[in-house]
């Protein structure tokens, strides 16, 4: 679907808003303190109301014309923010989109009277995104805490296949949205409502003289502010949105046109284009550098590390997400910077030029959602995989970090589309299966008046090492190290190291030295300290009553801590937590928790395995519960008694 944002997203309206026209604000509305429906609103948009018509141009060529109108009320300063709007459009093909705001006026109370402020020109102006989009913006004057803002929004659009999508649920409540479709009987729209919210059809299709048009109308009152939960993918998959797709177009004496199609004829239309296909079929550009590094190289293994390798060190992403070429291939090998697709198909080329079964893999990318149609447009990224006894592995060489099967968090968004020479596809399961550790061995001494000190060796693997590496690469050391001594309760961190940094094939490995004086309690004569002291987690993540949305941990997760702690003289030990080992269903996640002594010594080892990548909403109220009891275990304290 089409790229347009507008900032609000959002459908809101009062209850006392009846007929839902603009410049009928009253008094009440004026005064009214807070949203009545949802009273931590920062503002709430009291209706949206828009609809769709097909025009005809002075040339007899039918496009598309939109018009919404808002009315928003401001409750907080928070909500300042919506007094700056923008549309984005198109101006990248033969005819360019246009854009454009009217009515755009702000209501205030003022000495019990409503004044109303209109848009001055100078509050209007446009910017180029790039070459193919700018946006147009506007700035409401005069918005304070208590204001009303209204304006209408106009796009007109000679692309048919490009019917907005209409969202029906934002991030602040909503009262009273309204959208209708009115579509001429020569085009045929596929259309799906995302979401968890009851879309009401407000009345069956309306037929009308026009060009025999169809009207659909859809509404939706008092919707619910659309909250951002920990662990969710993209909310935009899980958002109420109302989308089109043109299936088929049919003119008068003009034999049927079928627009829509099913993913093998999308993906080989893909594959069939110059700006993709063609490009997996050069490869005289790197045959003479690529033959000295292949020689001698045997194994399918090293002539895949080979390949992967030399493409991640020659090539540098230009940032560019995208599944054609641009500049093409042999340009992007010349000039050593690409796109996704430049890089990703020529690293295919070349595994093909060394007789690895590699093929290209259509990929929609995290912040892009989750494909509905199958068509085009709906990927926005590939990569390369190769295919080994029914396996796959996928690489992604605009990460310079990145290993085989290790790409990306942006595409690792549930499925792509595998596409093979001859034009056949595949859907292709993207989430990890494979765990990724965090393994914490620590040696603690603990002294007699509570302070603790001691050395750590935290090692990470796969995605988790990748994660590190990525983070560690953004930030100054001194910066990275400040965060930390933070996170774990003002601790002192010296002799800080790292080690496989840059050795992808390892586990990265930080080791150092600590003190601190905030683990531990002491009170008549007693210590009380949790088991994994500075380690433990405090807060449930899962904090909801209910979900509605799956919780996303993106990829499976051992985090493990073995910690060895040294008690001080004159104390002995009172009381130890109990060992215990929970499960949820279907084994989805584990915890083990052990706890031993010897002598003067105390051993804790405690695992928290999340083992699926993605939980469904059904199991949320089990997985809450089970992170209680991971918190409360972790956080029981261990009692040690002076002797």
């Amino acid at each position: 679907m089409r790229k347009y944002i507008l900032l609000f997203l959002a459908i809101v309206a009062t209850a006392n808003a009846q007929k839902h026209e603009l410049g009928k604000v009253t008094i009440d509305e004026l005064k009214e303190k807070v949203c009545p429906s949802d009273t931590s609103a920062a503002a709430a948009i009291l209706f949206k109301k828009g609809f769709t018509r097909f025009d005809l141009d002075p040339d007899g060529h039918f496009l598309l014309y939109t018009e919404i109108n808002y009315k928003i009320k401001i409750y907080k300063k928070e909500g300042l923010k919506y007094a700056d709007q923008q549309g984005e459009y198109y101006v990248g093909g033969n005819n360019d989109e246009i854009v454009f705001f009217s009515n755009a006026c702000t209501y205030n109370l003022v000495d019990g009277k409503i004044v109303k402020t209109k848009l001055k020109s100078d509050s209007e102006f446009k910017e180029s995104v790039n070459e193919n989009w700018t946006v147009k913006k506007i700035t409401l004057p005069a918005v304070k805490e208590g204001s009303i803002i209204e304006f209408t929004y106009v796009l007109k659009s000679p692309y048919l296949s490009n019917l907005n999508d209409w969202y029906f649920q934002s991030e602040i409540p909503i009262n009273y949205v309204e959208y209708s479709a009115t579509i001429p009987k020569y085009f045929e729209y596929r259309t799906v409502i995302t979401g968890y919210q009851k879309i009401d059809l407000k009345s069956e299709p309306v037929l009308s003289s026009r060009h025999g048009e169809v009207e659909h109308t859809y509404t939706k009152s008092n919707v619910p502010a659309l909250v951002e939960e920990d662990y969710v993918n993209n909310i935009k998959n899980y958002t109420s949105i109302l989308k089109f797709e043109l299936a088929s177009i049919e003119y008068p004496n003009h034999p049927k046109e079928n627009i829509a199609l099913d993913w093998e004829g999308a993906v080989k239309k893909i594959y069939d284009t110059d700006e993709f296909g063609k490009q997996l079929k050069k490869n005289n550009y790197f045959e003479e550098d690529l033959k000295p590094l292949l020689q001698g190289v045997t194994t399918q293994d090293d002539k895949i590390k080979t390949i992967f390798n030399y493409v991640k060190s020659r090539m540098t992403w230009n940032n560019q997400y995208g599944y054609y070429c641009k500049e093409g291939v042999k340009n992007a090998y010349t000039t050593k910077v690409g796109n996704v697709a430049e890089i990703n198909l020529m690293l295919t080329a070349m595994l093909r030029f060394a007789d690895i079964d590699a093929n290209p893999v259509l990929i929609s990318t995290r912040n892009n959602g989750v494909s509905i149609f199958p068509s085009r447009t709906s990927f926005n990224y590939v990569i390369a995989a190769v295919e080994i006894e029914n396996d796959l592995i996928l690489l992604d060489a605009t990460s310079k970090i990145a290993s085989p099967n290790i790409i990306p968090k942006r595409a690792l968004n549930w499925f792509g589309r595998i596409i093979r020479k001859e034009g056949s596809s595949n859907q292709v399961d993207l989430l990890p299966k494979f765990v990724s550790k965090d393994n914490v061995n620590a040696i603690i001494d603990l002294s007699n008046d509570g302070k603790i000190s001691g050395k750590v060796r935290d090692q990470y693997t796969d995605y988790l090492a990748f994660s590190f590496r990525e983070k560690y690469a953004k930030t100054e050391e001194d910066s990275y190290l400040e965060k930390l001594e933070k996170n774990y309760g003002n601790i002192e961190i010296n002799d800080y190291k790292v080690t496989n940094i840059d050795d992808l094939e390892n586990p990265v490995s930080e080791t150092y030295s600590f003190k601190g004086n905030n683990s531990v309690e002491i009170i008549g004569g007693k210590m009380f300290l949790s088991p994994l002291l500075f380690f433990a987690e405090n807060v449930n993540p899962f904090k909801q009553d209910k979900r509605e949305y799956p919780v996303d941990f993106v990829y499976p997760i051992e985090d493990k801590h073995i910690l060895t702690i040294n008690l001080p003289e004159g104390y002995a030990i009172e009381s130890l937590p109990k060992p215990i080992a929970l499960s949820m269903s279907e084994n989805i996640a584990n915890l083990k928790f052990l706890i031993t002594n010897t002598d003067n010594q105390i051993q804790v080892s405690c695992s928290l395995k999340i083992n699926w990548s993605v939980i469904s909403a059904e199991y949320y109220e089990e997985l809450k519960a089970f992170f209680g009891e991971v918190i409360k275990k972790e956080n029981e304290k261990i009692v040690l008694k002076k002797i």
